[in-house]
Order: structure tokens, then sequence, then C-alpha cells
């Protein structure tokens, strides 16, 4: 799992066009970005290379514009807030290939940036077609592949085109590959996995590569009352994957002493913000009440488990965290997991969501840009963005 790729400090870049996939699928809120954070992710690769001398081409996709051009999936106002960032003017291309594209970067000099327009209005990209490869490919002299949010998709943008050009892996994604392969391949012991969501069937590959790696294995969300479900528990309305009882069971049966599930919930008869909530046993949730949340009995015992922890990965929530006040057991082991001292990884988007909401993101060690990108390493899958650069 130990991933080396040629780092972008390897390649001379001095008076080149570098082509550079970012990942700037950021929201919008209204024609502003809403939140610049994969923005701000993606500057140190950036800066180094305009430092280096070279005119830098960024690429990306917006949200699902189904292949066709859509205004509202334009990355122009991205272009806007990335200036600012960057602290100098960003062109912008209407196309991301095409008469328009290639005169845009034709015209780049060294020191300068470009964005291009969204990748997904041409229904090439998804489709991995050689042919759009080959005109990104002709924008630039060289390939930078900083996206590791969408290294799990075998697109143009990160796997056709590295093939094309002489190929690197940007800062981030180094930091990505780095943090994700040494916590699975070289972890501080002990080594605690905590896994939350809703589904089991969504993580039954992250808990089975786990399990043979972590000294404990924390399970939270509503995929925990499938496992409770699978040893006899009463979990009254609480969401429940009856076809992967026997499954959970399986996994139960493999992790023996090293699985840790909740001892207690906080339940309502519904999920919406300010409902009446009641803490009950886990194991004997009421007729009616659904759980939403572990309970204080459950946090504290996380919190002592992770005491004098060395290396935590995390991947998922612990409750349902959207709706107050069913975050606060998420909360709660994200102040554990940073007070634990221990090397912490985390990835996911909606945990990372939950833990920006409560100020303990920057508490990580490490908080991986990549949802699903991050999900398929943690599951040990191949990722065709990655494979696709060269070993270092």
């Amino acid at each position: 799992m130990a991933i080396r790729k040629r780092s972008v400090r390897d390649l001379a870049v001095a008076g080149k066009r570098v082509l550079v996939r970012v990942d700037f699928n950021v929201p919008l809120r209204g024609s502003a970005v809403g939140d610049d954070t994969r923005l701000r992710a993606s500057l140190p690769t950036v800066r180094l290379l305009l430092d280096r001398g070279a005119a830098v081409v960024l690429m990306s996709h917006l949200g699902r514009p189904d292949g066709r051009p859509n205004p509202a999936y334009s990355l122009r106002p991205v272009a806007e807030r990335f200036a600012e960032l960057l602290g100098q003017p960003v062109a912008f291309a209407p196309d991301c290939v095409g008469p328009a594209a290639e005169a845009a970067a034709r015209g780049l000099a060294p020191g300068r940036v470009l964005l291009l327009e969204n990748l997904r209005f041409h229904e090439a990209e998804e489709a991995n077609d050689p042919a759009f490869a080959r005109q990104l490919a002709g924008l630039a002299d060289a390939y930078v592949n900083d996206a590791f949010g969408t290294a799990h998709r075998a697109h143009a943008s990160t796997a056709a085109v590295a093939e094309l050009l002489p190929s690197a892996a940007g800062l981030l994604m180094e930091r990505e590959l780095e943090a994700l392969g040494g916590a699975l391949d070289q972890p501080r012991r002990p080594f605690i996995g905590i896994v939350g969501g809703a589904k089991i069937s969504s993580k039954i590959a992250v808990l089975e590569n786990l399990l043979p790696k972590v000294d404990r294995l924390i399970v939270g969300g509503a995929m925990a009352f499938t496992f409770l479900r699978a040893q006899g528990a009463q979990t009254g309305r609480s969401l429940v994957e009856e076809n992967q009882l026997d499954i959970a069971g399986r996994i139960m049966e493999q992790a023996g002493q090293k699985l840790m599930l909740p001892l207690d919930a906080v339940a309502a008869a519904e999920l919406k913000p300010g409902v009446a909530t009641r803490s009950v046993d886990a194991r004997a949730v009421p007729d009616g009440l659904i759980g939403l949340d572990v309970g204080v009995r459950t946090v504290q015992a996380w919190q002592a488990a992770l005491r004098g922890a060395g290396t935590v990965l995390w991947n998922g929530p612990v409750g349902a965290y959207e709706t107050p006040p069913f975050e606060q057991g998420t909360i709660a082991l994200g102040r554990a997991v940073a007070e634990s001292g221990a090397t912490s990884v985390v990835g996911g988007g909606d945990l990372v969501a939950a833990l920006e909401q409560g100020g303990l993101a920057a508490r990580m060690s490490h908080v991986s840009t990549g949802g699903g990108a991050s999900l398929e390493f943690i599951e040990g899958k191949t990722l065709p963005g990655v494979a696709a650069l060269p070993d270092a």
C-alpha cells in the first residue's frame, strides 16, 4: 500500500506549460464559491510550479453537468476566487479543448495561470476517451495530477492524459498517499480504526481490509445497528440492513475482541432538529424510537480506548451529524482523537464536514480531500489516477 510516485519536484518545468489536474469541485452559492478548502489545498503545487518558471494550465470538473455545457456548473467563479487566494490574476478559457483553449494555453507566459472550463461539459472526459485526452495533452508539455479526490475515476484527465506527457504527482497527491498509506502500512501502535456511516453494505471492504491491521475497531453510526441486530439486540426503528446480517455476523466472528460497538444511543421518534430525545441501551432500543447518535457511556468507553493510541484512521461519522443534536457523539469522539496524541488520519466528506462544523478538523494530523478516493484506498483498491503516474 505504500505508494511512491514521481514527484512534481522532479519535473523540469522552467519555461514549459504544465497541465495540472486539480479538484476544484467546490460548492457554489449563487455566483460565488461557498467553501474554498479544496482551492487552498492546491496552492502549494501551483506556487511550486510558478516559482520554477512554469506556465500553469489548471483543469477540473464541477458537479454533474451530464456531458454538456451548463452555465450553472461553470468554473468561472472558481477562477475568480482562486485568483484572490493565489494573489495574482487567473485567466479563464471558455472551454477545456478546442481553439479557445488552445489559444489561451499558447499565449500563457511563464509565471501565469490559466483555468480551463469544466471538463465534464464533454462526455469524452468520463469516458476516458483517448482522442479527448490527446486534445488535453496538446495544451502543455508536462502533466501533474494533484486531484486525489478524483483519483478513483479512470477519466481522460486523470488516467489517459498521464500516458501522453511526462507526468508526476502533485504535493497534495503526495501527502494523501503518504498519510493514508503510512497509516495502513506502518502505523504507530496501538492502531485504532473507526468506521461510521449509515450502511454496512457500503463499508464491507473497508472493514475487511482494516480488521487484520488494527488493534481495535470502533464501529458507529447507523451501520452499528445491523451488527447489534445480528447479535439479537432489540433495535426499535433504527436503520438495519436485514440482508447484511450474515455478513455482519461473519465480520464480528473475525474481529473477536477487537470490535467495539455502541453501548448506548441517543434515540428519538424521528430525525428532525429539536426533537425530544432519550438515552437508551443500544441493545434495547424501544419500539417506535430510532437510534441516531452514540450516547455518553459509548463515548466514554471509546475515549478510554483512544488514550495512548499511536495511529487513528477514521472514516465516517458516528451519528446523524447533519441534524442537531445528533452531531454531539461525532464531535466528542473527534475531541478524544485530537487529545489522544495519535497520528490521526480522517476521510470521507460527511466526517470532514462534521469535524469542520465542530472546529476539530485542524486538530487532525491529516484530513483527506478525497471522499470516494480515500474510501477505495482504505478498501485496498487500485486508484486509476494514481496507477497512471510513473513510480518514483
